[in-house]
Protein backbone atom coordinates (compact mmCIF):
# COMPACT_ATOMS: atom_id res chain seq x y z
CA UNK A 1 0.00 0.00 0.00
CA UNK A 2 2.85 2.35 0.88
CA UNK A 3 4.57 1.49 -2.40
CA UNK A 4 1.39 2.22 -4.41
CA UNK A 5 0.92 5.54 -2.60
CA UNK A 6 4.52 6.49 -3.37
CA UNK A 7 4.13 5.63 -7.07
CA UNK A 8 0.88 7.60 -7.32
CA UNK A 9 2.50 10.64 -5.70
CA UNK A 10 5.46 10.36 -8.06
CA UNK A 11 3.14 10.23 -11.06
CA UNK A 12 1.28 13.36 -9.98
CA UNK A 13 4.58 15.09 -9.26
CA UNK A 14 5.81 14.26 -12.76
CA UNK A 15 2.61 15.57 -14.32
CA UNK A 16 2.94 18.83 -12.39
CA UNK A 17 6.54 19.19 -13.51
CA UNK A 18 5.52 18.77 -17.16
CA UNK A 19 2.78 21.37 -16.75
CA UNK A 20 5.19 23.77 -15.08
CA UNK A 21 7.67 23.24 -17.91
CA UNK A 22 5.14 24.13 -20.62
CA UNK A 23 6.24 27.35 -22.33
CA UNK A 24 4.12 30.48 -22.09
CA UNK A 25 2.99 31.46 -25.57
CA UNK A 26 1.48 34.80 -26.52
CA UNK A 27 0.40 35.98 -29.99
CA UNK A 28 -0.15 39.51 -31.24
CA UNK A 29 -1.71 40.42 -34.60
CA UNK A 30 0.15 43.35 -36.16
CA UNK A 31 -0.89 45.70 -38.97
CA UNK A 32 1.58 45.37 -41.84
CA UNK A 33 -0.37 47.17 -44.55
CA UNK A 34 -3.26 46.94 -46.99
CA UNK A 35 -3.45 46.09 -50.67
CA UNK A 36 -6.30 47.34 -52.84
CA UNK A 37 -6.93 44.71 -55.52
CA UNK A 38 -8.72 46.54 -58.30
CA UNK A 39 -8.96 43.41 -60.46
CA UNK A 40 -9.56 40.36 -58.28
CA UNK A 41 -9.49 38.02 -61.30
CA UNK A 42 -5.68 38.03 -61.10
CA UNK A 43 -6.09 35.67 -58.14
CA UNK A 44 -7.86 32.96 -60.15
CA UNK A 45 -6.73 30.71 -62.98
CA UNK A 46 -10.35 29.62 -63.60
CA UNK A 47 -11.76 33.05 -64.59
CA UNK A 48 -13.43 33.58 -61.23
CA UNK A 49 -13.95 37.01 -59.62
CA UNK A 50 -14.30 38.86 -62.96
CA UNK A 51 -15.10 42.52 -62.35
CA UNK A 52 -14.62 42.20 -58.61
CA UNK A 53 -12.47 44.29 -56.28
CA UNK A 54 -11.22 43.57 -52.78
CA UNK A 55 -8.93 45.14 -50.20
CA UNK A 56 -6.56 42.59 -48.73
CA UNK A 57 -5.00 42.98 -45.31
CA UNK A 58 -1.29 42.45 -44.84
CA UNK A 59 -1.02 41.01 -41.36
CA UNK A 60 2.09 40.07 -39.41
CA UNK A 61 2.40 38.35 -36.06
CA UNK A 62 4.54 38.65 -32.95
CA UNK A 63 4.95 35.50 -30.90
CA UNK A 64 6.38 35.36 -27.39
CA UNK A 65 7.79 31.99 -26.35
CA UNK A 66 8.60 32.48 -22.66
CA UNK A 67 11.23 35.25 -22.92
CA UNK A 68 11.97 34.84 -26.64
CA UNK A 69 10.31 36.86 -29.40
CA UNK A 70 9.65 35.78 -32.97
CA UNK A 71 8.04 37.67 -35.85
CA UNK A 72 6.01 35.81 -38.45
CA UNK A 73 6.15 37.78 -41.71
CA UNK A 74 7.19 41.42 -41.88
CA UNK A 75 4.64 42.93 -44.25
CA UNK A 76 5.05 45.69 -46.80
CA UNK A 77 8.23 47.79 -47.06
CA UNK A 78 8.37 50.93 -44.92
CA UNK A 79 8.85 52.96 -48.12
CA UNK A 80 5.09 52.51 -48.70
CA UNK A 81 4.20 54.33 -45.46
CA UNK A 82 1.34 56.71 -46.19
CA UNK A 83 1.26 55.98 -49.93
CA UNK A 84 -2.15 56.68 -51.57
CA UNK A 85 -3.93 53.59 -52.90
CA UNK A 86 -4.15 54.21 -56.65
CA UNK A 87 -7.41 53.13 -58.31
CA UNK A 88 -5.78 52.68 -61.74
CA UNK A 89 -3.37 49.92 -60.65
CA UNK A 90 -4.20 46.22 -60.44
CA UNK A 91 -2.54 46.11 -57.01
CA UNK A 92 -2.20 49.24 -54.86
CA UNK A 93 -0.35 48.66 -51.55
CA UNK A 94 -0.03 51.07 -48.64
CA UNK A 95 1.28 51.00 -45.09
CA UNK A 96 -0.18 52.85 -42.09
CA UNK A 97 2.31 51.88 -39.36
CA UNK A 98 5.72 50.27 -39.24
CA UNK A 99 6.54 47.13 -37.29
CA UNK A 100 9.09 48.78 -34.94
CA UNK A 101 6.49 51.43 -34.07
CA UNK A 102 3.93 48.81 -33.08
CA UNK A 103 6.44 46.74 -31.14
CA UNK A 104 7.46 49.73 -29.05
CA UNK A 105 3.80 50.37 -28.23
CA UNK A 106 3.68 47.07 -26.36
CA UNK A 107 7.10 47.52 -24.79
CA UNK A 108 9.11 45.26 -27.12
CA UNK A 109 12.27 46.78 -28.53
CA UNK A 110 13.17 45.72 -32.10
CA UNK A 111 16.48 44.39 -30.78
CA UNK A 112 14.54 41.82 -28.73
CA UNK A 113 13.39 39.98 -31.87
CA UNK A 114 15.56 36.86 -32.07
CA UNK A 115 13.81 35.14 -34.99
CA UNK A 116 12.07 36.38 -38.12
CA UNK A 117 9.99 33.68 -39.76
CA UNK A 118 8.95 34.37 -43.36
CA UNK A 119 6.13 32.46 -45.02
CA UNK A 120 7.54 33.11 -48.52
CA UNK A 121 9.73 35.48 -50.52
CA UNK A 122 7.14 37.96 -51.85
CA UNK A 123 7.82 41.61 -51.01
CA UNK A 124 4.60 42.02 -49.01
CA UNK A 125 5.81 39.42 -46.49
CA UNK A 126 9.52 40.25 -46.44
CA UNK A 127 9.10 44.03 -46.55
CA UNK A 128 10.42 45.13 -43.13
CA UNK A 129 12.64 42.16 -42.32
CA UNK A 130 15.83 44.22 -42.61
CA UNK A 131 14.68 46.32 -39.64
CA UNK A 132 15.78 43.29 -37.58
CA UNK A 133 19.24 42.67 -39.08
CA UNK A 134 20.60 40.60 -36.17
CA UNK A 135 17.66 38.21 -35.98
CA UNK A 136 17.83 34.66 -37.30
CA UNK A 137 15.90 34.46 -40.58
CA UNK A 138 13.74 31.34 -40.92
CA UNK A 139 12.55 30.81 -44.48
CA UNK A 140 11.94 27.89 -46.82
CA UNK A 141 15.21 26.74 -48.40
CA UNK A 142 13.77 26.81 -51.92
CA UNK A 143 12.59 30.38 -51.38
CA UNK A 144 15.93 31.52 -49.97
CA UNK A 145 17.74 30.03 -52.96
CA UNK A 146 15.24 31.72 -55.30
CA UNK A 147 16.18 35.11 -53.84
CA UNK A 148 19.72 34.54 -55.14
CA UNK A 149 18.65 34.05 -58.76
CA UNK A 150 19.03 36.66 -61.50
CA UNK A 151 16.52 37.86 -62.42
CA UNK A 152 14.63 37.22 -59.17
CA UNK A 153 11.23 35.49 -59.37
CA UNK A 154 7.92 37.34 -59.64
CA UNK A 155 7.11 39.34 -56.53
CA UNK A 156 10.57 39.02 -54.98
CA UNK A 157 12.81 41.94 -53.97
CA UNK A 158 16.12 40.41 -52.80
CA UNK A 159 17.34 43.69 -51.29
CA UNK A 160 14.73 43.23 -48.55
CA UNK A 161 16.75 40.22 -47.34
CA UNK A 162 20.17 41.88 -47.70
CA UNK A 163 21.42 41.20 -44.13
CA UNK A 164 21.03 37.45 -44.68
CA UNK A 165 21.92 37.17 -48.37
CA UNK A 166 25.18 38.98 -47.63
CA UNK A 167 26.04 36.44 -44.94
CA UNK A 168 25.97 39.05 -42.20
CA UNK A 169 23.16 37.44 -40.22
CA UNK A 170 22.16 33.83 -39.42
CA UNK A 171 19.73 31.91 -41.64
CA UNK A 172 17.74 28.73 -41.13
CA UNK A 173 16.91 27.59 -44.65
CA UNK A 174 14.01 25.31 -43.74
CA UNK A 175 13.18 22.08 -45.57
CA UNK A 176 9.90 20.41 -44.69
CA UNK A 177 8.33 21.17 -41.30
CA UNK A 178 10.36 22.92 -38.62
CA UNK A 179 9.71 22.75 -34.87
CA UNK A 180 11.02 26.23 -34.06
CA UNK A 181 11.70 25.82 -30.33
CA UNK A 182 11.85 22.02 -30.17
CA UNK A 183 8.77 21.64 -27.97
CA UNK A 184 5.95 21.52 -30.54
CA UNK A 185 4.52 24.88 -29.53
CA UNK A 186 5.44 26.73 -32.73
CA UNK A 187 5.91 24.79 -35.97
CA UNK A 188 6.65 26.01 -39.49
CA UNK A 189 4.59 23.83 -41.83
CA UNK A 190 5.72 23.09 -45.35
CA UNK A 191 3.04 24.40 -47.71
CA UNK A 192 4.57 24.79 -51.19
CA UNK A 193 2.73 25.91 -54.28
CA UNK A 194 2.38 29.66 -53.96
CA UNK A 195 6.17 29.67 -54.02
CA UNK A 196 8.40 26.58 -53.97
CA UNK A 197 9.36 27.04 -50.32
CA UNK A 198 6.14 28.48 -48.87
CA UNK A 199 5.32 27.75 -45.23
CA UNK A 200 2.42 28.22 -42.83
CA UNK A 201 2.76 28.45 -39.05
CA UNK A 202 1.11 26.48 -36.25
CA UNK A 203 0.99 28.27 -32.89
CA UNK A 204 -0.35 26.29 -29.91
CA UNK A 205 -1.96 28.63 -27.39
CA UNK A 206 -2.98 27.40 -23.93
CA UNK A 207 -6.22 29.41 -23.66
CA UNK A 208 -7.25 30.16 -27.24
CA UNK A 209 -6.17 26.81 -28.64
CA UNK A 210 -4.12 26.10 -31.77
CA UNK A 211 -3.89 28.79 -34.45
CA UNK A 212 -2.90 28.14 -38.07
CA UNK A 213 -1.45 31.16 -39.87
CA UNK A 214 -1.68 30.36 -43.56
CA UNK A 215 0.91 32.60 -45.17
CA UNK A 216 -0.35 32.81 -48.76
CA UNK A 217 -1.66 29.26 -49.10
CA UNK A 218 -4.87 31.23 -49.69
CA UNK A 219 -5.47 34.97 -49.96
CA UNK A 220 -9.11 34.89 -48.81
CA UNK A 221 -11.46 32.23 -47.48
CA UNK A 222 -13.35 31.91 -50.77
CA UNK A 223 -10.31 30.25 -52.32
CA UNK A 224 -10.63 27.32 -49.92
CA UNK A 225 -14.25 26.85 -51.03
CA UNK A 226 -13.59 27.04 -54.77
CA UNK A 227 -10.08 25.65 -55.02
CA UNK A 228 -9.03 28.86 -56.72
CA UNK A 229 -5.32 29.24 -57.46
CA UNK A 230 -3.62 32.45 -58.59
CA UNK A 231 -1.95 31.95 -62.00
CA UNK A 232 1.29 33.37 -60.59
CA UNK A 233 1.62 30.47 -58.10
CA UNK A 234 4.63 28.34 -58.88
CA UNK A 235 2.82 24.96 -58.79
CA UNK A 236 -0.95 24.40 -59.04
CA UNK A 237 -0.98 20.82 -57.74
CA UNK A 238 1.20 21.72 -54.76
CA UNK A 239 -1.04 24.71 -54.07
CA UNK A 240 -4.17 22.56 -53.86
CA UNK A 241 -2.37 19.95 -51.75
CA UNK A 242 -1.21 22.61 -49.29
CA UNK A 243 -4.72 24.05 -49.03
CA UNK A 244 -6.09 20.57 -48.31
CA UNK A 245 -3.38 19.89 -45.73
CA UNK A 246 -4.14 23.03 -43.72
CA UNK A 247 -7.90 22.45 -43.85
CA UNK A 248 -7.46 18.87 -42.66
CA UNK A 249 -5.02 19.91 -39.95
CA UNK A 250 -7.35 22.63 -38.69
CA UNK A 251 -10.18 20.10 -38.43
CA UNK A 252 -8.05 17.50 -36.68
CA UNK A 253 -6.56 19.93 -34.15
CA UNK A 254 -9.67 22.07 -33.72
CA UNK A 255 -7.45 24.97 -34.75
CA UNK A 256 -8.43 28.49 -35.73
CA UNK A 257 -7.46 28.88 -39.39
CA UNK A 258 -6.38 32.45 -40.15
CA UNK A 259 -5.97 33.57 -43.76
CA UNK A 260 -3.48 36.36 -43.33
CA UNK A 261 -4.76 38.55 -46.19
CA UNK A 262 -8.46 38.22 -45.28
CA UNK A 263 -9.85 40.97 -43.03
CA UNK A 264 -12.66 38.72 -41.75
CA UNK A 265 -10.21 35.95 -40.92
CA UNK A 266 -7.64 37.97 -39.04
CA UNK A 267 -10.52 39.34 -36.93
CA UNK A 268 -10.70 35.87 -35.36
CA UNK A 269 -7.72 37.01 -33.28
CA UNK A 270 -7.62 39.84 -30.77
CA UNK A 271 -7.03 43.28 -32.25
CA UNK A 272 -3.74 44.99 -31.45
CA UNK A 273 -2.54 45.85 -28.85
CA UNK A 274 -4.43 42.97 -27.18
CA UNK A 275 -2.97 39.49 -27.54
CA UNK A 276 -4.11 35.88 -27.68
CA UNK A 277 -2.77 33.39 -25.14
Amino acid sequence: MIFKTFMLAAAFSGTAAIADAAPQIELWRLDCGRIAVNDLSIFSDTFAYAGQKKTLTDSCYLIRHDGDYMLWDTGLPAALLGKPMAADQALAPTLDRTLPDQLRQIGVQPEAIARVGISHYHFDHLGQAADFPKARLMIGKADFEALKTNPPPFGAMPDLAAPWLSGGAPVDAVEGDKDVFGDGSIVMLSAPGHTPGSHALLVRLAKNGPVLLTGDVAHFEKQFETGGVPPFNTDRADSLASMARLQSMAKTLGATLVVQHDADDIAKLAAFPASAK
